[in-house]
């Protein structure tokens, strides 16, 4: 009777184990489906619209997601983000960067950084001149009178190797040549995306050249954390920027060398304040960049290590984005450029301060000003820059 007993017991704890067993499988069936709907139900961009021969290489798009569904879509055409989808207070996914429907319009479009990463040197050299070793080199004045983000045609312009290492990273390779843009050096560049786990789109670059040179690698997004269908202006975020000084800059937007404090000025945002609280103060920097265009100095430290740049904030749908990086400086660019003549995704015109940049890089001109922390590249050194942008609500 006890042996019967015994036996109808182990019978109970098997079924019992049974349906333990598939219900969770259930639930992991049902959770993997709803992520997929999810997903699916997402406006990315059409691959289709990317698949073209630029300069006899071939352009595509390439889709990452993280585990818990935030998925961004990039082009090998300037390593582009094109579409950026994060989650809101209310558990929606909004699209958070600017971005162009087809390859094609990234190509004829007046906004040529529009989400790509720049370089050979982000930001401006001044009179397109810098000497190393004595010997001067030229490059193109594509922003009169002083030189941008590359040149003519930088690194925003290029069709890029791709290789998509898993569904939550990308790797993107470059063969930058001697002279290319009048910048010496055969620069060897390795650029690699990743959706984090704790919801960041990260990125990470590397180079090395054959030659000393200079380098300044950084990306440049244009974020609207309030959805890029929402076509008000960006004033509304509140930005944090951890930065006790700034580098003012002459009337072509070149820093004069000075490091001047934030204190008392409109480029305080060491507490949470919103965008355009200060726009409109008489104060010739703002001026200068038409609003804000700066380099903002990051406290010092002693290593390579990562920390905040910035915090930007959405009351309307409760986005917080964080910025981190290696870098000693961040560029704090308002959208002061943006005039309603590029239409976006969906439709969507671009308008006046739609979106903000927050490139993490070096100081501008800063092969010129020997002050500045350097932007050498030497023959056996590797050039490393990683920048994070997380995202969370609250």
């Amino acid at each position: 009777m006890q042996s019967k007993l015994i036996k109808f017991l182990c019978i109970c704890l098997f079924i019992q184990a049974c349906n333990t067993k598939n219900t969770q499988e259930n639930t992991q069936n049902t959770d993997s489906t709803s992520q997929q709907s999810e997903s699916s139900s997402l406006e990315l961009a059409k691959a289709a619209n990317f698949q073209q021969e630029i300069d006899g290489k071939k352009t595509d798009l390439f889709t990452l997601k993280n585990a818990s569904g935030m998925t961004t879509t990039i082009t090998n055409y300037g390593g582009r983000v094109v579409n950026l989808y994060v989650k809101n207070k209310s558990g929606e996914w909004m699209d958070v960067v600017l971005g162009l429907e087809k390859v094609a319009d990234y190509v004829a479009t007046t906004e040529r950084y529009l989400g790509a990463n720049v370089g050979r040197y982000g930001n401006r050299i001044a009179k397109g001149k810098f000497s190393l070793d004595g010997k001067t080199y030229t490059l193109a004045t594509n922003n009169a009178p002083n030189h941008l983000h590359g040149g003519k045609k930088g690194f925003q312009d290029l069709v890029w190797d791709a290789r998509q290492v898993n569904d939550s990273t990308l790797e993107l390779s470059y063969l930058s040549k001697d002279g290319e843009e009048g910048y010496p050096g055969n620069l060897q560049i390795k650029i690699t995306y990743q959706l984090t786990t704790d919801n960041a789109l990260q990125v990470d670059f590397e180079a090395t050249s054959d030659k000393k040179t200079i380098c300044n690698l950084t990306h440049h997004s244009y974020f609207n954390l309030n959805g890029v269908k929402d076509t008000s202006t960006i004033n509304n975020h509140l930005l944090m920027i951890p930065a006790e000084k700034f580098t003012p800059v002459d009337a072509t937007l070149i820093p004069t060398g000075v490091l001047a404090t934030v204190e008392g000025t409109p480029f305080d945002f060491r507490k949470e304040t919103p965008i355009g609280a200060r726009l409109n103060d008489k104060h010739p920097q703002l001026e200068y960049g038409k609003g804000y265009d700066h380099n903002f100095v990051l406290p010092a430290k002693e290593d390579t290590s990562l920390q905040l740049n910035a915090t930007v904030y959405s009351p309307k749908t409760g986005i917080f984005m964080e910025v981190f990086s290696t870098e000693p400086g961040v560029q704090f660019y308002g959208g002061n450029f943006l005039n309603g003549t590029v239409k976006g995704k969906g439709g969507v015109t671009y308008i006046y301060r739609s979106a903000l940049c927050l490139e993490p890089q070096h100081f501008p001109d800063s092969p010129n000003r020997p002050d500045f922390p350097s932007t050498v590249l030497n023959p056996g050194e590797t050039y490393r820059n990683t920048i994070i942008y997380k995202f969370s609500t609250k």
